[in-house]
């Protein structure tokens, strides 16, 4: 009997859609052969990997494990099990001295505000609901829509300026779309009011901004991702960090690939694949690809742009100033935006019960001022500032650090999802074994789970040899769902398809 071929893959980044698909391919056994290379030289998880500074563990921002698809859940207790943590969801935002809830519940916000400017934001809404916007076209139009003016110049507009370093009306509405996930004042009402409910069903149906409760790793997302990496190891796949990959070389139809990786020395190595599924960011990928892309396709993935991201973990005397897991920082006169409580994420992220771990996000462009200043200087800054938020007196701040992290957010502008799609449909037609997986990779601000997902897809239409299914689809709307499917079969033996997110690629018909 002949000896079936194994296929082989490289993975470009070791964040969760690069080592999902490097896992779930060594899963495949004596069919599939993997190596995922990362550039990072200490930690996988990309975005959602968990710095580990003195015995304390904090994010690169927070990642909350809630998905509307249970093979995504399926997969999580797989690798991390019982080292998951059911938390509370619980954030809210810093204006004016008070903390409201996030995501806005009616009674709070407007019970806060006043009543003279609790009226003003009715009769904004009720304008709003009277004439609204037909077809939003940027940020502020959508959610002007949802909410009325005043909220969105309130709880939205300095806060996503802060965010995106540019005006509420250059952001696609897009980003609001997929963010804010169907939200309106008056779904914020309604929750409010009705009994919070999490049965599997109730879980597809429940809006995702409205999630109450989550599940998270005991020592922070990184742990699930070093798991996975362990998991492809010892299956006969490689992990390698600190391999930046230079070169993309397309050998020619049926010929593969060769992937040029260089470490930090310098020093260079080479893999042959037969497919290359890449979550690096899709502008640097089409520096890499040889033969070069044409110039058009080359403008558009050069024309792409990415808001860039730091933290400052300071470390603190426990003093309980506030229990969320994050809070929006909606002052103009401070340049943090959020600011993460690690121990209310998990316990074990702190070392010891008298400290807390507060993390000062920053979001910034990649050589602006805030970037290049020092650490010393950013420690500086996060402990001014978080004393003049009032929320820590000098004598509490005792030690701090700073993670840097490019290209953490995909801008959504005029004209982005036009140029992606021209990269696409280019990388499809002339690149078909090239497979974009993940927030960068695919230049969309996908969640984590989505992330995932997209990365399951695509191992499956590796293994099927055709494209079984639409990568993209994934979060093109707001809700997605297993269902029966007489035609595939998930891992587990049970047939399966994902409903809207996860469509079909038609098939061609000989004649069709």
């Amino acid at each position: 009997m002949a000896l079936l071929k194994k296929v082989s893959v490289v993975c470009i980044g070791a964040g969760p859609a690069g080592l999902t698909a490097g896992y779930l391919l060594t899963r495949e056994g004596q069919k599939a052969r993997v190596t995922v290379l990362e550039q990072d030289e200490f930690y996988v998880g990309g975005i959602s990997r968990t710095v580990l500074y003195k015995g304390f563990c904090f994010d690169i921002g927070g990642h909350r494990f809630f998905s509307k698809s249970t093979e995504i859940e399926r997969l999580w207790d797989e690798l991390l099990g019982e080292d998951f943590l059911l938390r509370p969801r619980k954030s809210r935002i810093l204006y004016r001295g008070k903390l409201f809830d996030y995501p806005l519940r009616a009674f709070d916000a407007l019970g806060k505000l006043g009543i003279a400017e609790a009226l003003r934001c009715i009769l904004s809404y009720l304008s709003a609901c009277l004439r609204p916007t037909k077809k939003p076209t940027n940020f502020e139009e959508w959610v002007t829509r949802h909410f009325g003016r005043r909220l969105f110049e309130i709880f939205f507009k300095t806060y996503t300026e802060k965010v995106w370093g540019m005006k509420c009306t250059e952001i696609s509405a897009d980003w609001a779309a997929q963010r804010i996930k169907g939200l309106s004042l008056f779904k914020a009402i309604w929750h409010a009011l009705r009994p919070q409910a999490m049965t599997m069903g109730e879980r597809q149906d429940t809006i995702k901004t409205l999630v109450t409760q989550f599940r998270y790793p005991r020592r922070g997302p990184g742990m699930l991702w070093a798991a996975a990496a362990d998991r492809i190891r010892q299956k006969g796949g490689e992990v390698l960090l600190g391999q930046r990959v230079v070169e993309l070389k397309d050998c020619g139809p049926g010929m593969g690939w060769e992937v040029t990786s260089r470490d930090g020395e310098g020093q260079e190595r080479k893999f042959q694949c037969d497919h290359v599924i890449s979550s690096m960011p899709l502008r640097s990928l089409g520096l890499i690809i040889q033969p070069a892309l044409p110039e058009p396709i080359l403008q558009c993935t050069n024309s792409l742009s990415y808001r860039d991201f730091l933290v400052v973990a300071l470390i603190v005397r426990e003093r309980h100033r506030f229990d969320d897991n994050w809070i929006y920082i909606h002052d103009p006169g401070v340049k943090v935006g959020r600011i993460q409580n690690f121990k209310s994420w998990s316990p074990d992220m702190v070392p010891d019960p008298a400290l807390n771990c507060y993390g000062m996000e920053y979001f910034c462009f990649e050589g602006d001022g805030l970037w290049t200043a020092t650490d010393a200087e950013l420690v500086d800054l996060a402990t001014r500032e978080l004393i003049q938020l009032g929320l820590a007196l000098p004598d509490e701040i005792v030690d701090g650090t700073v993670v840097r992290q490019p290209k953490a957010y995909p801008i959504y502008d005029e004209g982005y999802e036009s140029r992606v799609n021209l990269i696409r449909k280019h990388l499809e037609a002339v690149h078909p074994s090239l497979h974009l997986v993940g927030r960068n990779g695919m230049h969309k601000y996908n969640n984590q789970d989505h992330a995932m997902m997209t990365a399951m897809l695509t191992v499956k239409n590796i293994m099927a040899e055709k494209p079984l299914f639409d990568v993209w689809q994934v979060n093109q709307d707001a809700e997605y769902q297993e269902e029966k499917n007489p035609n595939h079969e998930g891992n587990n033996g049970s047939r399966w398809e994902e409903r809207i997110e996860i469509r079909e690629v038609p098939q061609k018909v000989p004649g069709g």
